[in-house]
């Protein structure tokens, strides 16, 4: 099988380059110095006859020279058309090739021999009868030989669905899109193809992007080179049948703009250069628009100190989400901040609720969750519930909050911390699982450093005291918050209550006094009744008070507290643990005016402050 090769990459296996990567929108400036070169520069377009093009330097896809080295990821994306002088011919397809050495590509001879190196992506328009080759129109995936591995008919999904499946002939002369994605990791490649709606002739590479180890940048249509017309120009058809034809355009352009300018205002938002390269992570703002049905107040979930909460089913994939519509006065640190959220995007875990994306509009930032049926935890402990939980399902949200946050501290490739932990950002999904959400306060920091914050940010009750006198939050800030959590759940009260008895105010300082009286179980939920396993209420409690004392050194890690949970050690003696008028405390303990300071800090309750502290 003989087919046309249009882009090749020269690789060496040297050190690995992390960040290499390359945009060509068009190739008007562009030089390439190659002995092996013979395509034609036509008004920025890569013209390709009956040759190749080799980008000029090597390309290092492998960290080191070793047969068990890890190729890196890479993408890339490039823009071509076919069309043969000749409408009764076909003519010959393009590739895509990665090989160590340039002469090897041109031997054939040793077909499929695994020392050549060579992988390839064919967009074949020739059907060799003495090869594999499905038909005369696919897409294949070559391994160091010409006859394809993998291979499909040229084609794309309508809307990614499976059952919209459309043809594309590859000498239509029609540009199309190919995007090329390598994960080294899961060792798998995907191809995609697309039309895109512009006529040319030839062969031509209207623009070209790669990027090691990270999605390749999308080519911009507006920045693409114009293409060069071949033929006559049919100009007696165009004053035959275009000036009626032009009339009737104009009319319905006119009205088109109209309705086009009308729903861009109903539907505008804010886009900026430095956006564009969190790509899926950005949810149109129509399309939320119409998810949650314009925002009415029959998809209102719930309003906070953050803004509203709407239930919503995207259209397109029938995903039911909960859309937070939180308010942004200012600018400064937003491209960090939505990097912060992009990157948190990224976690996987069974007990955090994922967050999808977001989107930006005038005033406003949009963030899209996957939607928990049964709501948050709060609303199963406090002011008489319809609906309680027992004791069983309890410990298990508890147990799942502790490994979410144990995956967030210590388990994922960057340190987060929360600093938000609390009931009401626990969701329960359709089997009551626990899972911690509300990512609006976390920062991210690198393992074995501090996040770099100042800003004092939580909920009255759950702040540690160091915390409220330093405004720095740490892993052991929130395994305090944890702890109140605990309190929260084994004893159905809010950590700070605004009535009642003053020795009752403070959640801990009541769980610790029955504690002291030898009748810790005496705080526990009295909606439990009797259904309940005694040593894991009196386990729950007691850990709670030890994530509470006001020495952050005292506090046990997530990690520990996993393995609290579970049994696997022991819960360390609370004897050395006495009660202050102010808070818990260590005895001998002389930082006890930071706990006072924890609880006299102005902050309204159940609320955070999203715009603060980026």
């Amino acid at each position: 099988m003989y087919f046309k090769l249009v882009i090749i990459l020269l690789v060496l296996v040297v050190e690995a380059a992390e960040g290499f990567g390359f945009t060509y929108n068009g190739f008007e400036s562009v030089t390439f110095q190659n002995d092996s070169w013979s395509g034609v520069m036509v008004d920025g377009l890569l013209r390709l006859d009956q040759g190749d093009i080799f980008y000029p330097e090597p390309v290092t896809f492998k960290k080191d020279s070793s047969s068990g080295s890890e190729v890196s990821s890479f993408s890339t994306t490039f823009v071509f058309a076919i069309r043969s002088e000749y409408k009764t011919l076909r003519d010959h397809g393009l590739a895509f090739v990665i090989f160590p050495d340039q002469h090897i590509l041109f031997s054939g001879s040793d077909n499929r021999n695994m020392s050549n190196h060579v992988f390839a992506v064919e967009l074949d328009t020739i059907h060799s009868k003495d090869s594999v080759d499905i038909d005369d129109n696919h897409v294949g995936i070559d391994i160091n030989g010409f006859d394809s591995l993998k291979s499909a008919t040229a084609g794309y999904y309508v809307n990614n669905d499976p059952r919209h499946r459309r043809k594309l002939n590859l000498t239509s002369g029609n540009p199309m899109t190919v995007w090329v994605e390598y994960d080294g990791g899961r060792k798998r490649i995907n191809v995609f193809l697309a039309p895109i709606d512009v006529v040319i002739t030839f062969h031509y590479i209207l623009g070209w992007s790669f990027q090691m180890n990270r999605q390749a940048q999308e080519l911009v249509p507006s920045l693409l080179p114009k293409l060069p017309r071949i033929g006559d120009k049919e100009v007696s058809k165009l004053l035959t049948f275009g000036v009626p034809v032009m009339a009737v355009s104009l009319v319905m352009l006119a009205i088109s703009l109209v309705v086009f300018v009308m729903r861009r205002k109903k539907y505008a938002e804010l886009l900026e250069d430095w956006e564009l390269e969190y790509g899926p992570q950005r949810f149109k703002y129509e399309e939320l628009y119409r998810a949650t049905k314009g925002f009415g107040k029959q998809a209102l979930l719930g309003v906070g100190g953050f803004g509203e909460v709407y239930r919503g089913i995207l259209p397109s994939s029938k995903l039911d989400i909960a859309v937070k519509r939180v308010s942004h006065k200012s600018r400064q640190g937003m491209k960090e901040f939505v990097a912060e959220i992009v990157s948190l995007g990224r976690l996987r875990h069974r007990n955090l609720v994922q967050l999808l994306g977001y989107c930006r509009r005038n005033g406003e930032l949009l963030l899209v969750y996957y939607y928990m049926p049964n709501g948050s935890l709060d609303k199963y402990l406090y002011n008489q519930p319809k609906v309680t939980l027992n004791w069983s399902q309890r410990f298990k949200v508890i147990k799942g909050v502790a490994s979410g946050l144990c995956y967030l501290h210590e388990e994922w490739e960057q340190v987060v911390i929360h600093r938000d932990v609390k009931a009401s950002n626990v969701l329960l999904d359709q089997d009551l699982n626990g899972r911690l959400g509300d990512f609006g306060l976390a920062r991210l920091c690198a393992h074995g450093t501090d996040p770099q914050t100042t800003h004092v940010a939580g909920t009255l009750g759950y702040l540690a005291p160091e915390h409220a006198r330093t405004g720095r939050a740490t892993m052991s800030t929130d395994v305090f918050a944890f702890g109140a959590f605990l309190l929260e759940v084994a004893c159905g009260r809010r950590p700070i209550e605004t009535q009642g008895p003053e020795e009752d105010i403070v959640l801990a300082h009541r769980v610790f006094s029955c504690w002291n009286r030898g009748n810790i179980l005496e705080a526990r939920d009295q909606n439990l009744g009797n259904d309940f396993v005694v040593e894991e209420v009196e386990l729950v409690l007691k850990l709670a008070l030890l994530c509470s004392c006001s020495q952050p050194a005292t506090r046990p890690s997530m990690r520990q507290v996993m393995q609290y949970l579970e049994g696997d050690i022991a819960l360390p003696e609370l004897s050395l643990l006495r009660l202050y008028s102010s808070g818990l405390a260590f005895v001998n303990d002389e930082g006890s005016d930071d706990v006072e300071l924890a609880y006299q800090c102005s902050y309204v309750p159940e609320s955070t402050l999203l715009s603060g502290g980026r």
